[in-house]
């Protein structure tokens, strides 16, 4: 069995996307919930303006390993969670299909 070097355990994704979300100013107070689950993030809360809940979303893409991101983030202008899921999978080089 090979050993995918891109791959990381979905804690270690969750304590770094924590870690980045308490260094950065505009998601460090905000009222987020995180799960992890075979790469895939999962963000979930409610914020006080898109800007946070945009925030979110780009810090969670940035984390080398991570496959996609789920945004249900609730913000004031924001499209409803329970409606849109985007996801933009990498494979294993990191590449994004669409």
């Amino acid at each position: 069995m090979t050993q995918d070097k891109y791959r990381f355990s979905d804690d270690t994704l969750r304590r770094t996307l924590l870690a980045k979300f308490a260094a950065d100013e505009r998601t460090a107070f905000a009222n987020l919930r995180v799960g992890v689950l075979n790469g895939i993030v999962h963000l979930a809360g409610v914020v006080t303006a898109l800007e946070i809940r945009v925030a979110a979303a780009e810090l969670a893409e940035e984390i080398p390993g991570v496959r996609g991101v789920v945004n249900r983030i609730e913000a004031p202008g924001a499209p409803s969670p329970a409606r849109t899921v985007n996801l933009k999978l990498r494979d294993k080089k990191g590449n994004v299909d669409e």
